[in-house]
């Protein structure tokens, strides 16, 4: 009897087992079938990133006073800020490269109760181009070069105990706001042979040379007007102390070119404290003296001290032949070449710099 008991609770239990078997093998079908009708979900990849941007700022401050100094001296306090912003999109074979130079100083000297600009810069640039090889990029570029306020030289007033307004009074205008400003437009080829260097020749430039400033136009090569031509009727003629053209009105406001524009941009990183940059521009205008060269070559050094603050040496140079210079022994004005030069010590800092 009790064998017929065991062999039944046996056969329960394997009864059981083979049932359990049943339930898990239609569980993982039906597992399996849902799986194989859900939505398929995609994963997106990113988005592309096509541009790129950074931002340097340098803020420069020199402050000199003296009290009881045998060797003599004014207390002396000077400003300048410079900002480079650079935007650029690229896509395959096709980018598109913006730069904007900002350049702005001041100072005041205790002797003169008036602030002295000594530096105003304004340069953009906006260069499109397409891969030819792996070194050379067909290329449109735009360039514009100005300044934000009225430069002067600052002469001595004739008054025993000078005022304020006599110092002002004393100054001589030498540029001001589109006086010079220069924008032009070229088509030809970027060759880009490593990081660090970009030469773009444009044979086929043209733009323009603009002076809104009346009193200036002589002074920058400006032509005369139609009905102006004659000089001898319409003489050229200065105010009383023999400083400005108040015969300005003579001449044209701007001055169209045609020529072959050569730029030279070079980016140097000696190691992480000392870096440098260098920006040429020369043109030669078909139009009138070809073989007279316009050149500004700008050279910038930053030696950083730290990393807030470092030490920079700023040079400028330019050559113009319709620009003339105006000074005490040339009334009439000279072609010559100008030059400027600042060591200045200052916070330096980048903003941005992300893709």
């Amino acid at each position: 009897m009790k064998k017929i008991f065991f062999a039944i609770a046996v056969a329960a239990a394997f009864g059981q087992v083979a049932y359990a078997q049943e339930d898990v093998q239609k569980a993982a079908a039906e597992a399996a079938q849902a799986i194989a009708e859900a939505p398929e979900v995609k994963v997106e990849a990113p988005k592309p990133k096509y541009w790129t941007s950074s931002l340097m700022t340098n803020i420069n401050f020199v402050q000199s006073s003296f009290m009881n100094w045998a060797k003599g001296g004014y207390n002396n306090y000077s400003l300048s800020t410079y900002i480079d912003g650079n935007r650029n999109w690229k896509k395959d074979d096709m980018y598109w490269n913006n730069r904007l130079q900002l350049d702005y100083g001041f100072l005041y000297s205790e002797d003169k109760p008036i602030l002295q600009k000594n530096k105003d810069r304004i340069l953009f640039e906006s260069t499109w181009g397409h891969k030819a090889t792996k070194t050379l990029s067909y290329t449109a570029k735009f360039t514009f070069l100005n300044q934000f306020a009225s430069g002067y030289t600052y002469g001595t007033p004739t008054a025993d105990e000078p005022t304020r307004q006599d110092w002002k009074d004393a100054r001589v205008l030498k540029s001001g706001f589109f006086a010079p400003a220069i924008a032009t437009v070229g088509i030809g080829i970027d060759w880009v042979p490593n990081k660090w260097l970009t030469v773009n020749f444009a044979p086929l430039t043209g733009g323009f040379t603009i002076v809104g400033n009346e009193k200036l136009r002589k002074n920058y090569g400006m032509e005369r007007k139609r009905e102006y031509k004659d000089v001898e009727t319409y003489p050229d003629a200065k105010d009383e102390q023999k400083r400005y053209y108040i015969t300005g009105n003579y001449y044209r406001p701007a001055r169209f070119e045609f020529g072959a524009q050569l730029t030279v941009d070079a980016k140097v990183k000696i190691n992480d404290n000392f870096s440098g940059s260098t920006h040429i521009l020369v043109f030669s205008n078909y139009l009138h003296n070809p073989q007279n060269l316009r050149v500004n070559w700008d050279n910038r050094l930053m030696w950083k001290l730290s990393k807030f603050f470092s030490l920079n040496l700023t040079t400028n140079f330019i050559y113009d032949d319709t620009v003339l210079i105006v000074d005490d022994d040339h009334p009439n004005g000279r072609r010559i070449a100008q030059f400027s030069e600042a060591l200045q010590f200052g916070f330096t800092y980048t903003f941005a710099s992300k893709k």
